[in-house]
């Protein structure tokens, strides 16, 4: 399983604009492109997705941008993942609407898969944009003991 370009950029984007939350004033697309080296025009198509998603919030116009709609801490990682790929489904059998699959009306696995999409959600919901925009923590190096 991986990501989509595009799904690994909206997490960048919206862990920079996480970094800036509680400053002055709003961020723009070009603010945030130039500090993470997403191109522009992605940077744009991403903010127009995260709006329309609710984790963000805009305003046209002069003294417009936009920010993040909830703090950091209340916004999760699947939340910023279905913004830009739609729901989380890791087979057709859990995705709603018709299937195209040859052994639907015989498969022993689909009845687990929800099961495991939900696990696989329920871990990707427990991370949220405030753990990804802390810096990383460093581990001291130990030295092994020579015996």
């Amino acid at each position: 399983m991986r990501l989509s370009s595009l799904a690994d950029y909206a997490v960048v984007l919206m862990s920079a604009a996480a970094r800036h939350c509680g400053g002055a004033g709003r961020l723009n697309a070009t603010l945030l492109a130039d500090e993470t080296g997403v191109p522009l025009p992605t940077a744009q198509k991403l903010v127009s997705r995260l709006s329309a998603a609710g984790l963000i919030e805009s305003t046209r116009g002069t003294g417009g941008g936009f920010r993040l709609s909830r703090p950091p801490s209340a916004i999760t990682l699947a939340e910023i993942v279905e913004a830009v790929e739609g729901p989380i489904a890791l087979t057709s059998c859990v995705d709603a609407g018709d299937h195209d699959c040859c052994i639907e009306g015989s498969c022993r696995v689909k009845p687990h898969w929800n099961a495991v999409n939900d696990a696989v959600r329920g871990a990707l919901a427990g991370v949220t944009l405030a753990s990804l925009s802390a810096a990383p923590i460093r581990l001291p190096v130990r030295e092994e003991a020579h015996a």
